[in-house]
């Protein structure tokens, strides 16, 4: 919803200041299309050949998360506690042995189950089930644990900003690519110097729409876009985080209910549930589970 408020304000705000201020539209209709090839073809032809395909496929996908923003919501969170805290408990009550069961096949754990949007994401069954795995063959160093987890979580920060490092080198690139256009503009006006002065203005008027073009889709459209793709994979990056968290507090011997609040403690302001809204949940979960 803001993307496309920010992105209304600057079209709205840009031209119109332009067009108040007595600019003619009709010259920068005449050259956009031709600039706009050059300019974003270039772009993308550099951004085909300076990516692989799983980079430009996640890059694509991007754009649908600038949009949606952050994939995980606070009520997320909440649950995702209360996952780990039935998990920890369980280890912690009838030890890592009935545990076996709820990470050996999660998609039929009643424990996962409970809570279907963090069972849809594999990713994240993946990474609890893995590490507690590994606690179950006596992994339970916690400072150990913490490094391995820190890792691994390493790793897929990198992985998951490589589209969003890709957007930005398209951006820095985007001045420089209207420079081209623009310089080919002024070749094209030097081949045609007999010409009149208001022919000559005219072409290189349309020259210099190209540096305006490169320099206008470079911070105010692509530079946004990557930042605030960046701001969401860092968000969705503090939900794996969490997991660390409290299993790491859970090795170093504190009760589930600590374990959790430490977690807690943990995840971003804006998604952080209460203490109060955290102790809540726990005690509606079903007994026995």
């Amino acid at each position: 919803m803001f993307f496309f408020v920010g992105l209304a304000l600057v079209f709205a705000l840009v031209f119109g200041g332009f067009w108040l201020s007595g600019g003619k539209f009709a010259l920068v209709l005449k050259a956009l299309p031709f600039e706009l090839m050059m300019i974003l073809g270039g772009a993308l032809g550099a951004f085909v050949s300076g990516n692989s395909g799983a980079v430009m496929g996640a890059a694509a996908k991007g754009f649908g998360k600038v949009i949606k923003g952050p994939h995980w919501k606070e009520e997320d969170y909440r649950d995702l506690l209360c996952l780990m805290f039935l998990l920890v408990k369980t280890i912690r009550t009838k030890g890592v042995v009935a545990v076996e069961a709820h990470i050996e096949n999660p998609e039929e754990s009643k424990i996962f189950q409970q809570f279907p949007r963090v069972a849809e994401d594999h990713h994240v069954v993946e990474f609890i089930c893995d590490y507690i795995r590994m606690m179950t063959m006596n992994f339970d160093d916690p400072n150990q644990m913490e490094d391995a987890m820190n890792s691994d979580l390493e790793k897929h920060h990198k992985e998951e900003h490589q589209p969003q490092h890709a957007l930005t080198t398209v951006a820095d690139g985007l001045p420089a690519i209207g420079i081209i256009a623009a310089v080919l503009g002024i070749v094209k006006t030097m081949g045609a110097i007999a010409e009149p002065v208001e022919v000559l203005g005219g072409m290189i008027g349309g020259a210099l729409v190209g540096t305006f073009l490169g320099i206008f889709l470079a911070y105010l459209i692509f530079a946004p876009i990557a930042g605030r793709l960046d701001q969401v994979l860092e968000q969705d990056g503090h939900f794996m985080a969490l997991i660390k968290f409290v299993l790491v507090a859970h090795l170093q011997g504190n009760a589930p209910q600590i374990a959790v609040e430490i977690g807690r403690r943990n995840i971003p302001t804006a998604m952080m549930p209460t203490f109060i809204e955290l102790e809540e949940a726990i005690a509606e979960l079903p007994p026995g589970v």
